[in-house]
């Protein structure tokens, strides 16, 4: 992939920033003050000159600049695209400083990712080869040189032995081949051992020769390697957001207090947040936006997503408040639909519109890569249980198959049916939760 293709993915990731900034009629000052961010920092992002590596500020700038839901799925495509090209030029020496890069403000800038620097002694070191190459092959010619340095150590040895527990500093010499003592270890004098029998033979200690330990899989990872291979890394990335909203306005959510110790409800981006804080269960459905890409340009095939539920009870006690009135809107995002009661739910693909335009659904097989990412809807909903579940993910690449979990932070999603109970929505005028009409 070329330089210039980076540049433009990060280019169109700051130009709709732009664009939507340009609907507010507001300056950077004012938008970062409402964003709780650095002036400066703002203005790199719109100008393409620092990508933020946390999706959760672009977020909340989208949501102040008024984006539609389609518009937000746009920009976290692009800002996918844009934190990958800046990643792949970035070398790893320069790893630590790029994350907690620093603004000429007095605040700090914490969540960038700038360009490539290339230190004088990497290019000088092996010309020719990319930066990135250079470093492998400084690598490797390191790691032979220590392995040469550990065989000729052994070599030298008298007789050509190996490293035991008597070779070290501080203890006791071999006897003569005459005869052979062993030490009583009671203080005792050693008995002789004849010439013509030889000692039994002393094992190496485990510290002179360490074993080399595999690293253990991942829980929430199985792969199966192709004929003669070995099992390694997934080829792809994914993050699951728990707390998305219908249409970005409508939830409902159960909590076991009455309506006058409730706090009034958060805007979307704080949901998570609320939530904890209420100790609050999803109230019907449950909508997980899944972001999918692989880790180079090599596609990634998604054969199946699946539905696992491991727990089944009665549905949460408390009430159901609901974030608004309801939502309208003309666009309607295609997404995964799963009916939680059924004894065994399937993620089921439907259709969007938009305007009266047909989505089409995304049937598997689908294909992402590091340039080609995919945002997927799942709507799992309930009516008479308290739901607990998990997605897998099926996928295969170049012969290797595997399956991820995902899963709500290593936790499964929760998911309970308000069908019976009370039920709020927020009196904005006069500022407290009243009965659902």
């Amino acid at each position: 992939m070329s330089v210039q293709d980076d540049v433009d993915d990060v280019g169109e990731f700051a130009a709709l920033l732009r664009t939507l900034k340009e609907r507010t009629d507001r300056s950077y000052g004012s938008l970062a003050r409402r964003l709780a961010m650095n002036t400066s920092t703002l203005h790199r992002y719109c100008a393409g000159e620092a990508v933020p590596l946390d999706f959760a500020p672009v977020e909340r700038f989208a949501a102040l600049c008024g984006a539609s839901a389609e518009e937000r799925l746009e920009l976290h495509r692009r800002w996918l695209l844009a934190v990958a090209a800046r990643q792949r030029h970035r070398p790893a020496s320069a790893a630590g400083t790029a994350e907690t890069g620093t603004d000429t403000d007095a605040d700090t800038d914490t969540d960038t990712v700038d360009g490539p620097v290339e230190s004088p002694a990497e290019a000088d070191s092996l010309p020719g080869l990319p930066w990135y190459r250079r470093r492998r092959v400084a690598v490797g010619l390191a790691a032979a040189c220590a392995v040469l340095a550990a065989l000729g150590s052994l070599a030298a040895l008298p007789d050509g032995r190996r490293a035991s527990a008597g070779d070290r500093p501080g203890t006791a010499a071999p006897a003569p081949s005459g005869t052979a003592k062993t030490e009583a270890p009671d203080g005792k004098s050693p008995s002789p051992t004849p010439s013509g029998t030889s000692p039994a033979p002393r094992r190496s200690s485990p510290s002179a020769t360490p074993k080399r330990l595999k690293p253990s899989p991942s829980p929430s990872v199985r792969t199966t390697p192709p004929a003669g291979g070995t099992a390694s890394t997934p080829p792809l990335t994914w993050s699951a957001d728990s707390q998305a909203w219908k249409l970005g306005c409508g939830h409902d959510y159960v909590v076991a207090a009455p309506p006058e110790q409730v706090p009034p409800p958060p805007v979307p981006q704080d949901a998570g947040v609320w939530a904890a804080s209420e100790n609050a269960v999803h109230g019907g459905e449950t909508l997980v936006r899944l972001s999918v890409q692989g880790r180079t340009d090599t596609a990634v095939v998604l054969e199946a997503l699946r539905v696992r539920v491991v727990g089944r009870s009665a549905p949460a006690p408390g009430n159901a408040y609901a974030m608004n009135q309801g939502c309208g809107g003309s666009i309607t995002p295609r997404s995964f639909d799963v009916n939680l009661d059924k004894d065994r739910p399937i993620a089921r693909a439907v259709a969007g519109s938009d305007t009266g335009t047909p989505i089409p659904a995304v049937r598997m097989p689908y294909r992402v890569s590091a340039r080609d990412p995919e945002v997927l809807l799942v709507n799992a909903r309930t009516q008479g249980c308290d739901c607990r579940w998990y997605l897998e993910l099926d996928w295969s690449s170049q012969g290797r198959t595997g399956t991820v979990r995902i899963d709500d932070a290593g936790r499964p999603f929760r998911t309970s049916g308000i069908k019976g109970l009370p039920r709020y929505t927020y009196d904005t005028s006069e500022r407290r939760w009243a009965p659902y009409s």
